[in-house]
């Protein structure tokens, strides 16, 4: 199938979630190096955009993830603007110190606002990951979601993963980002690998009665 990402740490984790019995391309492998539209208002929107695209390009059975970060503190963002928070050449690093430089003047003002007598919000670091995938099997749409939560730290931490991972304290792991914890770790918590189960599942039961691939 066609897993429509350009992102080799998404298409690794996808790989091994889904184990053995599925083989996966990127559209690149299938010719395909123009940038997918990612136009929708919603999580689910876009991931559908993206599998409608590919399917309409290659004529074959493939699915679509898309992923944001949501925050409390501000209003849920950044929301459907993940990869392009701090800017349309999606640099993660800078997309996480826009974060923390964010959460840290919300926390200034809850400090303010407190001397003043005024309680402010709690837990403004609270945040979670959200997944959502559409797969398109025999010209079919189904969805899948996926949700992580936990908070974001006060600075980033480790070296692995990919994304906001260095910035994100899953509540499974306290005091540790997803950036600290082992692939395998992660791929058992995170919110994608929540969706890709469910999709696999899915997959597992179709086999028999559905040709993937047609």
């Amino acid at each position: 199938m066609v897993f429509a990402t350009g992102n080799s740490g998404k298409l690794r984790e996808a790989s091994e979630i889904l184990g053995k019995g599925f083989e996966l391309v990127t559209p690149a492998e299938m010719g395909m190096n123009e940038d997918i539209p990612e136009t929708g208002a919603t999580l689910r929107a876009n991931s559908q955009q993206k599998a409608d695209y590919i399917r309409e390009k290659c004529g074959t059975d493939c699915f679509a993830d898309d992923t944001g970060l949501e925050v409390d503190a501000l209003g849920g963002a950044p929301g459907v603007h993940t990869a392009r928070y701090a800017g349309e050449d999606k640099n993660f690093d800078r997309n996480m110190d826009k974060l923390l430089e964010e959460l840290s003047r919300k926390e200034m003002e809850a400090s303010l606002m407190k001397s003043m007598g005024i309680m402010p919000k709690k837990n403004l670091r609270k945040a979670r990951f959200r997944s959502v995938i559409t797969l398109i099997l025999g010209g079919k749409r189904h969805f899948f979601d996926g949700i992580l939560e936990g908070k974001i730290a006060r600075a980033k931490a480790g070296k692995g993963g990919f994304g906001y991972d260095p910035v994100f304290i899953p509540d499974e792991y306290p005091g540790m980002t997803l950036a600290e914890i082992s692939e395998e770790q992660k791929n058992a918590i995170s919110h994608r690998g929540k969706a890709l189960r469910a999709m696999a599942g899915f997959l597992k039961e179709m086999q028999d009665t559905v040709r993937i691939g047609a």
